[in-house]
């Protein structure tokens, strides 16, 4: 029988080489003054900027620049939203990563509010974000976080009291999401490891999830089958405009899953160190994939779990051997042997190149939660997961 669930709506989605083409008439669709969220330099200092810039004057498209160097904080969220708050915003445009994409999110969501941001932030403030925004078109840079797919904003306050947490309500899902996998071809090696490991982490943590549905289970699986010929491919060959194609489709679908399956242990992490020391998102997930589905399977296997769990950890093993005459231990044993070994490959760092000592150990588990994981961790069990890998 098919359990009960619910499934949210995703933006209109235009995905393909050269669909950057199809921004210019879509946003003036919307009016012809917007806000354009990008990255420090890559961007607007690459071809495709220059061919964008010089499109909004020709059509006369005003826009005004809004930069993102940093994962987006309350601060600056704030900060911009001050600064366009009387600007005629009719569309914010948000080309970028992960972090510049959350933040035209953010910004679009508060333009109409005078509060700060972090009065509605999930487990910080306490005001419920009542749905009003300006519209958004997300465009990424990178193929990782699928957050031109999801309905959160992730904001984060680094320091001993800090914090990572979403602005998140339905509507902040983007009206459009415009993915051309030519703009991730310029991306550097060790962005395209980290942000393919967040993008893999994500879908494996969906699929897994406690909350998955077979909506979510088999577009996460098509999905992983990109991840299996594309990763690599694209960490290499960063021309590869078919393993990049591959790659952009994955994280694409990674945010549909995490929208509606959530995600496990992993992201519980990524959660409670991304507020407390300055890591890579995309490097904690790939540091701690391994060793936090190694303990999955060993607590599940403890409980003598024969429930789906373990099931679906047999077919992504499957999935990534590539053999159909093996037992199910012998699957998900090879798949956690996969997960170490690509890490590896990848030269994805450990968390001690970040600063992070077993003094820390503590303050990090206090505010880590198992999520949708499929078996719930004690904290012996985070302490384990960090021991291996710090």
């Amino acid at each position: 029988m098919v359990k009960a669930f619910e499934f949210a709506r995703s933006p209109k989605i235009i995905f393909g080489t050269g669909k950057i083409e199809e921004l210019s008439p879509i946003v003036k669709s919307f009016g012809n003054d917007i806000l354009l969220v990008t990255g420090k330099n890559s961007f607007l200092n690459s071809r495709h900027g220059e061919y964008l810039l010089h499109t909004f004057d020709l059509t006369g498209i005003r826009y005004h620049k809004f930069v993102v160097n940093s994962e987006p904080s309350p601060y600056m969220i704030d900060q911009a939203v001050i600064a366009n708050r009387d600007n005629p915003i009719k569309c914010v445009v948000a080309i970028g990563g992960g972090s510049v994409i959350d933040a035209g999110k953010a910004i679009s969501a508060m333009l109409y509010k005078k509060e700060s941001i972090t009065e509605y932030l999930e487990g910080v403030g306490n005001k419920e974000h009542p749905g009003t925004k300006v519209p958004v078109i997300a465009m990424p840079t990178t193929s990782g976080t699928g957050c031109e797919t999801s309905k959160n904003a992730v904001i984060s306050q680094i320091g001993i009291h800090g914090f990572k947490k979403s602005l998140r309500h339905d509507v902040l899902m983007p009206d459009y999401a415009i993915v051309d996998p030519e703009l991730t071809l310029n991306c550097p090696p060790d962005v395209t490891a980290a942000s393919g490991m967040d993008c893999f982490t994500q879908l494996v943590e969906s699929y897994l999830s406690a909350k998955a549905n077979p909506i979510t289970d088999a577009m996460v699986l098509d999905a992983l089958k990109y991840v299996k010929s594309s990763l690599i491919r694209s960490w290499k060959w960063g021309q590869d405009i078919e393993a990049r194609t591959g790659m952009s489709y994955a994280a694409m679908i990674s945010g549909i899953g995490l929208t509606n399956a959530g995600l496990g242990v992993v992201h519980g992490f990524a959660s409670s160190i991304g507020g407390l020391f300055i890591v890579p998102h995309g490097v904690v997930c790939g540091t701690l994939m391994a060793v936090s589905n190694k303990i999955t399977v060993e607590k599940l296997r403890k409980n003598n779990d024969t429930s789906v769990a373990l099931n679906k950890y047999a077919t992504l093993g499957k999935l990534f051997a590539e053999t159909d005459d093996k037992s199910n231990d012998w699957y998900i044993d090879f798949f956690i042997d996969h997960l170490y070994a690509l890490s590896d490959q990848l030269n994805i760092k450990k968390l001690g190149k970040y600063g992070i000592e077993e003094k820390h150990f503590q303050g990090i588990i206090a505010k880590t939660d198992s999520k949708a994981n499929p078996v719930k961790f004690s904290s012996e069990d985070f302490y384990k997961v960090l021991e291996e890998r710090v």
